[in-house]
C-alpha cells in the first residue's frame, strides 16, 4: 500500500486547519502557502472533504475553511480513507465480504487481513490533535542556549 500525494496533502491540509482552528475561516491560498502546496490542488481534494462534513465553509470576503470538529475527533484513518479509498494491502479486501473466489483456501489471506488490521489499527489511533500535540513537544524540547 502506498499513501497517494492526495492522501498526504490532504492531510497537512487538515492539521493547517487544526492549527489554525482559533483563526475562524481559513482562505485556502493562505494554507497553499503555509504548506507549500499548490492552490489547484487543494482545489481538487476541497470536494472530497464537502461530501463527508469534515469541513464548513464559508464564501466571500473573510472567507475559507474551518473543521466541523474538533481535532481530537479525526483520525488519521478517517481522512485516509476518504481520500484513498480503501487501506487494504490487496484488492481482495477491499469489499466486504470478500468477493475472491480464492478466499476459502487462500493461505496467505490470513497475513494480509492481519496487515490490513494492523494498519487500520493504527491509523484509527490517531487523531489530528496527537499529531499537533507531538508536534508541540517536539518543537518545545527543541531549544539552544
Amino acid at each position: 500500500m502506498k499513501i497517494s500525494t492526495k492522501g498526504r496533502y490532504a492531510l497537512r491540509m487538515l492539521l493547517d486547519l487544526a492549527e489554525h482552528q482559533n483563526c475562524g475561516f481559513v482562505a485556502l491560498k493562505d494554507i497553499a502557502h503555509r504548506q507549500n502546496i499548490s492552490k489547484k490542488y487543494l482545489e481538487q481534494i476541497i470536494p472530497v472533504f464537502n461530501r463527508s462534513d469534515i469541513l464548513k465553509t464559508n464564501r466571500g470576503f473573510q472567507g475559507g475553511y474551518k473543521l466541523a470538529k474538533t481535532p481530537d475527533q479525526y483520525t488519521v484513518g478517517e481522512i485516509l480513507r476518504l481520500t484513498e479509498g480503501s487501506l487494504s494491502p490487496v484488492a481482495c479486501l477491499e469489499e466486504e465480504p470478500n468477493q475472491c473466489e480464492r478466499s476459502g483456501e487462500c493461505a496467505t489471506l490470513p497475513v494480509w487481513q492481519g496487515l490490513k488490521r494492523v494498519i487500520c489499527e493504527y491509523l484509527d489511533g490517531i487523531t489530528l490533535q496527537d499529531i499537533l500535540d507531538q508536534q508541540r513537544e517536539r518543537y518545545t524540547n527543541d531549544y539552544m542556549i
